[in-house]
């Protein structure tokens, strides 16, 4: 069968490159590819990048389908009316459907100073950047981390267990998302490797200073590192595009992850917000929603109905160092239940997840093929996958 049909995936993340791969094995489709990065992101892996314990990357003849085409470049706008996509480095790649995955960074810290002495760590990038900033940091300098997600406490937990002396910042409460079980059990082990945990009323903080935090209560704590993990936010690709979008940014789509403009574009991933009701971020929703708008695309090139999106999770693992971790498991709904698997063992699973992850996206890929050829020298990152 000729390859009649161009389809472009923006992003190279853990939806992109299901949905890539997933569209590879269709003999008539046409698949490109495009990525800041000439490599596949281990993002949840970037906590170990920042200890020095994983270089959170992997290349893309991997992971990605060989009969894939890779652009090594970022987009700069969507032209929808034209179905064209004008590139930061100044060329154009025509499509006749998109996949938008561009994924999720570092939300914009709305805290002063925040900006300007804080260290984020939600992309390679940023990690990168932190790396050598903590490894030149005294070993008994205090080092604050921001935020009560997993990033906030798989960094802490990571940077704690090398000896460092770390103070975490939660807000309101460790862990909001946990069963109040798997938030004993956390806050236990985080205490076992020497974090200070700060949570409860005025434990926001107020402000960043080079050497200090300040929270919401008037304390003032010493830091000579801060690593902001408090939130996570979008590219704004999609708004000045054009597109509607919902108040943070993430494309709006129906139930099958189509766009509400334009039944040519399709989301998935962090970026995405099916019917107004995004699902958590996370590389277990990535894959799914991935794998969905792949099967969306091949629906309506076949003239069918696309069938509407259903996630289901199986729970939520955290690793707490190199030798512990849990996973807190949750309804199909993402309702975490008073069940739980920590220490080693949690650990271990959390290992395996991530070692599965990266497993599954090259079973994929190797259906199709030899690894694929990099059309461009890396640009800079525009968007994040």
């Amino acid at each position: 069968m000729d390859r009649n049909t161009d389809v472009v995936v923006i992003g190279g993340g853990y939806a992109g490159v299901t949905a890539a791969n997933r569209l590879a094995h269709d003999e008539g489709v046409k698949v490109t590819l495009i990525n800041p990065r000439p490599d596949f992101v281990e993002r949840i892996r970037l906590h170990q990048l920042v200890g020095g314990n994983h270089d959170a990357v992997v290349d893309y003849g991997e992971v990605l389908a060989g009969n894939i085409r890779l652009v090594v470049d970022s987009v700069a706008t969507i032209d929808a009316a034209g179905r064209r996509l004008e590139l930061t480095s100044g060329d154009t790649v025509g499509y006749d459907y998109l996949i938008y995955a561009v994924g999720s960074g570092s939300a914009e810290p709305d805290v002063p100073g925040a900006a300007e002495f804080a260290h984020p760590i939600a992309t390679l990038e940023e990690a990168r950047r932190l790396r050598p900033v903590l490894a030149a940091a005294p070993a008994t300098a205090p080092v604050t981390v921001v935020g009560s997600g997993p990033t906030g406490i798989e960094t802490a937990a990571e940077l704690a267990e090398d000896g460092r002396a770390v103070t975490l910042i939660c807000g309101q409460e460790l862990g909001p998302y946990l069963h109040p079980r798997g938030r004993r059990s956390v806050a236990r082990t985080l205490a076992g490797l020497g974090v200070t945990v700060v949570e409860g009323p005025g434990a926001r903080v107020a402000a960043v200073t080079g050497d200090a935090v300040r929270l919401d209560d008037g304390r003032e704590l010493p830091s000579k590192v801060t690593v902001w993990a408090a939130g996570f936010g979008v590219p704004d690709l999609a708004a000045r595009s054009g597109l509607s979008t919902d108040a943070v940014g993430r494309l709006l789509t129906d139930g099958t992850l189509t766009s509400v403009d334009d039944a040519r574009i399709i989301a998935a991933g962090d970026a995405a917000a099916p019917v107004d009701v995004p699902f958590r971020m996370s590389c277990q929703a990535a894959g799914q929603l991935g794998a969905r708008a792949a099967r969306t695309v091949l629906s309506r090139i076949a003239g069918e109905r696309p069938a509407p999106l259903k996630v289901r999770f199986a729970g939520q693992c955290l690793s707490l160092g190199r030798r512990a971790g849990i996973f807190q498991f949750a309804t199909m709904n993402d309702h975490a239940i008073p069940v739980l698997l920590t220490g080693s063992p949690g650990g271990k699973l959390k290992e395996f997840v991530c070692r599965t992850t990266v497993k599954q996206l090259a079973n994929e890929a190797h259906k199709n093929g030899p690894r694929p050829a990099h059309d461009k020298a890396p640009a800079a990152a525009g968007q994040t996958a």
